[in-house]
């Protein structure tokens, strides 16, 4: 791994030295990132409560601009002042690239309906069915490692091809069982596990951001 994304994780440590246990886990989910995104493949992300609100904020940071600006190619910029010569200037100065992230607890009529119709705990594995295809990654975010539609997305995962990146607090469940790789972060309150969730991933999208976009 270059040095320089290297450096975002020593930057991690020394604000929050409580994670220097997770510096394998979060190296090891990168590399597993990087190969997703180099091979144009993308990020599913599921959890509940407050882990469906990381699984969105995770989104808004891979699809826009973290950190670094990410203009479109220049030949695309090109097309689309070709195609519209009023709206393209715009869209070819305003729209970034984008790290392709679905948060799967952000489609409210299709989970409401399959809750409602099918089986409320299978929510995710039906989107996860839907939407992945081999070479993306799951994220389940889980603070114990034992949620059961975080669970049963891990199933569908793992037949699809699709590997699995879980990050939990210390205990780490039964996801840290089926992951490919588990960041377990060494608390065990689930409000202290949130708060530590957070720089967590910030890491892995400015690593990410300033491999495809530095």
């Amino acid at each position: 791994m270059d040095e320089r994304l290297r450096r975002h994780v020593d930057l991690l440590m020394e604000r929050y030295p409580a994670l220097e246990g997770c510096r394998p886990g979060i190296m090891a989910a990168y590399e597993i990132l990087e190969e997703c995104y180099s091979s144009d493949h993308k990020l599913l992300i599921a959890g509940n409560g407050g882990s469906a609100a990381d699984a969105e904020h995770i989104a808004g940071e891979l699809m826009k601009r973290f950190m670094n600006p990410r203009p479109v190619p220049g030949a695309f910029a090109d097309k689309l002042i070709e195609i519209d010569p009023e709206r393209g200037p715009g869209l070819a100065r305003n729209l970034e690239r984008s790290l392709m992230a679905i948060p799967l607890v952000a489609h409210e009529a299709l989970t409401t309906a399959y809750i409602n119709d099918v089986d409320g705990l299978g929510v995710f594995a039906q989107q996860l069915y839907g939407f992945g295809r081999r070479g993306d990654v799951f994220l389940g975010i889980s603070t114990s490692g034992n949620s059961k539609n975080v669970m049963s997305a891990t199933v569908v995962a793992r037949a699809l091809g699709i590997r699995v990146i879980g990050l939990t607090g210390a205990g780490g469940g039964e996801l840290a069982k089926v992951s490919d790789v588990c960041i377990k972060v060494p608390e065990t309150e689930t409000y202290r596990i949130q708060e530590l969730h957070l720089p967590v991933y910030h890491c892995l999208c400015l690593m990410l951001e300033d491999c495809f976009f530095g």
